[in-house]
């Protein structure tokens, strides 16, 4: 599951510190039974949600110009990093770099096998 963080406070409600956030998103994991969860927080980067911990992944710093598709590009990248062998924590590094190419694009906009690994 992948939400964004706008997604994530609708249905877990709003928190005041990272701790604060690590139990919600840990709570909503347990509850719904999910191996992991991964909210997509922005500029904040992102942060996957395991039954072992939680692993950040920051922001790659770029400028920004459109934001649109950047979750499609974040989900799309995940699953094609996790059926290539990929574990989830390198999948979440290569969705993350992903997502950083493409809203530096303006309009929907796709990622080069080139962009991403270069």
């Amino acid at each position: 599951m992948t939400p964004n963080r706008g997604e994530f406070r609708q249905v877990a409600g709003s928190w005041q510190s990272e701790e604060e956030l690590t139990a919600k998103a840990q709570r909503l994991r347990a509850e719904l039974n999910l191996e992991a969860l991964l909210v997509t927080r922005s500029e904040e980067g992102m942060s996957l949600f395991r039954a072992d911990g939680v692993l950040h992944e920051p922001t790659q710093a770029r400028e920004v110009f459109d934001v649109s598709g950047a979750g499609d590009t974040v989900i799309a990248t995940l699953a094609v990093m996790l059926a290539c062998g990929a574990d989830m924590p390198e999948a979440v590094r290569v969705a993350n770099r992903a997502a950083g190419i493409v809203v530096g694009k303006l309009g929907t906009a796709v990622v080069t096998k080139e962009e991403l690994f270069n």
